[in-house]
């Protein structure tokens, strides 16, 4: 992921059926998604819809190209994030047209250590990119979606490898603990420590506890997140900021606010509150999560990025992070029920006015929910999967609750996957030939980029 402040088997191709007879220069027809929230062949309707409309811009299918790679500009963990939406797409609706593309993407993309580490991404790799790879496998895990063949990584031990690479990167050399952003030291951005990569692992390890019953990966949970609160980027009101900088031990805080980095929290800590038997600790942070969104619903339960769009700012990465919050309040509804009626009116709400944004041509659908049917003019995947997975989240009165191992669950782990394997070996780095010419160009390119990204959040904010 970039600084925000910061094959296996023959795809499917019957649902480029689905794709707007514009892309073959036909009339455009400009009308909004038709939403029934009472009904539920209307939402998995809209959602379909807009799942087709963001596959729009996937080519990994084709002959020569790369499955679970999204053409440029996107970056690879952006797809990663998108085969999850199509894993809680099929969840939600039953409907599998897309199933056969999404397990070849997911399985394409583990790379030789199967921990989704490919050695393409080495240049780029970020803790949180590689882990939106294992929240999908997660995701997968936990609905129960068709399981690989065999002789493949299995949905568990994927998220498990993930996990497993991360905790010998939990760096308590520099501001007490935390993880970077980035893999490696030689790629800008490794003295970033951002919440979206801590929160990442706090999420996964949450989730994991709750899987497999395990209580290392609950202590792991907590240890992230009493380092995340600790350095001040879990506010006392509960305010996720964006990260800090080891350069200066952690001492000052990048303050700009995202609408996943609460998610990740949100859903983490649901399932804290459910691996501790409902305890009264992790209910009280929970409640306090969901207080803390508000600025992220500013009318009427609207949802919106409010660090960039009523600027129009929002890049290509910020234009998905609804998506995310979106999944995980639906799934934080599952897993702590008392949290139904504060999430399901905004869930509501902003599925609702996203129908209505999505009057693009053939029913794309645009970035900003708070302007009703004025359309944007913002497409792109980002918008797209934010619009299906608001859509969607309001099926999860109508299936069954996710699983785990113990209440059946059908995916096989592996406690020591990715655990054997160094950072290095999983992308077939030769550390000798990592000089210290390259550590302190990497370094002069890392001050220049943060300096860089901080003028322009000052700008924004003001």
């Amino acid at each position: 992921m970039k600084l925000f402040t910061s094959g296996h088997g023959n795809p499917v191709h019957s649902w480029l059926t689905l794709i707007s007879i514009a892309t073959w220069g036909a009339p455009l027809v400009q009308a909004s998604i038709s939403l029934d929230l009472n009904s539920k062949a209307s939402i998995q309707k809209a959602a379909e819809t807009a799942a087709a409309g963001m596959l729009e811009y996937y080519t990994g299918y084709r002959p020569g190209d790369v499955p679970g790679n999204l053409p440029d500009p996107y970056y690879w963990w952006e797809a990663g994030a998108m085969f999850g939406a199509l894993v809680e797409y099929w969840y939600y609706t039953g409907d599998a047209q897309w199933n056969e593309i999404t397990t070849q993407a997911l399985l394409h993309q583990t790379g030789p250590a199967d921990n989704y580490m490919p050695p393409n991404q080495s240049t780029t790799l970020g803790n949180d990119d590689q882990a939106f790879w294992g929240l999908a496998a997660m995701s997968a895990a936990e609905v129960k979606y068709p399981n690989p063949d065999e002789d493949e990584p299995q949905w568990l031990a994927l998220a498990q490898a993930v996990y497993n690479t991360q905790v010998p990167r939990w760096d308590e050399a520099t501001c007490g603990g935390g993880l970077r952003w980035q893999v490696f030291s030689f790629n800008d951005g490794y003295t970033y420590k951002n919440t979206v990569s801590n929160g990442c692992f706090f999420n996964l390890a949450a989730r994991l506890a709750v899987y497999t019953g395990n209580a290392s990966y609950a202590d792991w949970a907590e240890r992230a997140w009493d380092w995340t609160e600790r350095v001040g980027l879990i506010s006392p009101r509960y305010a996720f900021f964006d990260g800090t900088d080891v350069r200066n031990n952690c001492s000052s805080l990048n303050h700009i606010r995202w609408t996943y980095n609460a998610g990740l929290f949100l859903l983490g800590a649901a399932n804290m509150y459910h691996f501790t038997e409902r305890s009264e600790r992790w209910r009280t942070r929970l409640e306090g999560i969901i207080d803390g969104l508000a600025p992220f619903f500013p009318e009427d339960d609207v949802m919106s990025e409010v660090a960039c769009e009523p600027h129009d700012t929002c890049n290509i990465d910020q234009r998905s992070f609804k998506a995310y919050l979106s999944r995980w309040m639906a799934h934080t509804v599952q897993i702590a029920p008392f949290t139904y009626d504060m999430l399901m009116p905004k869930l509501r709400a902003s599925a609702a006015a996203a129908a209505l944004q999505c009057n693009g041509p053939g029913n794309a659908c645009g970035l900003r929910w708070t302007r009703g049917a004025d359309f944007d003019g913002s497409t792109g995947v980002g918008e797209q999967m934010a619009a299906l997975e608001v859509f969607q989240a309001n099926l999860v009165d109508s299936v069954e609750k996710r699983v785990t191992a113990s209440t059946g669950g059908i995916s096989k782990g592996d406690p020591n996957a990715g655990a054997d394997t160094s950072d290095e070996d999983s992308v077939g780095i030769d550390t000798g030939h990592i000089g210290t010419g390259d550590r302190v160009g990497a370094g002069i390119l890392t001050a220049i980029v943060v300096g860089l990204t901080l003028c322009g959040v000052y700008f924004m904010v003001v």
